[in-house]
């Protein structure tokens, strides 16, 4: 992997968000040194051991969670959720079902099926 990002490369925090993986949790070699588009790429095509590991057990990052648990980041947020979390952790909360997670659920999915009413009606016009 390069050394400094360039026209070419990318900083780690951008690629990790192009794999949709925690930054923290990646290989030191990873989060130190500037990623290529070619080398983005392979990861994408070809996940390492790490990589297939890492996505499929965590820590995820925040738009991963949210997205798991039903709700937004702004959600999380405003629960106290501000760490990363595991798969088994996510599997937990969903199973335990906490009255402030199931009341976001529910403003999520109200707030989904007004976009889809919204977006029906921009499409008859």
């Amino acid at each position: 992997m390069s050394t400094q990002p360039s026209a070419q490369a990318m900083k780690p925090l951008t690629a990790a968000r192009k794999l949709d993986v925690y930054l923290p949790a990646t290989p030191v070699e990873f989060q130190q040194n500037a990623i290529t588009r070619d080398e983005l790429a392979a990861l994408q095509s070809d996940p390492p051991q790490w990589l297939q590991e890492l996505r499929r057990t965590g820590p995820h990052p925040k738009n991963l969670v949210a997205a798991k648990l039903g709700i937004s980041v702004t959600a999380l947020a405003r629960n106290g959720i501000d760490e990363a979390l595991t798969t088994e952790q996510i599997k937990v909360m969903l199973a335990e079902m906490p009255e402030w997670l199931s009341a976001e659920r529910a403003t999520a999915k109200r707030v989904r099926e007004e976009d889809r009413k919204r977006a029906a009606a921009a499409d008859k016009e």
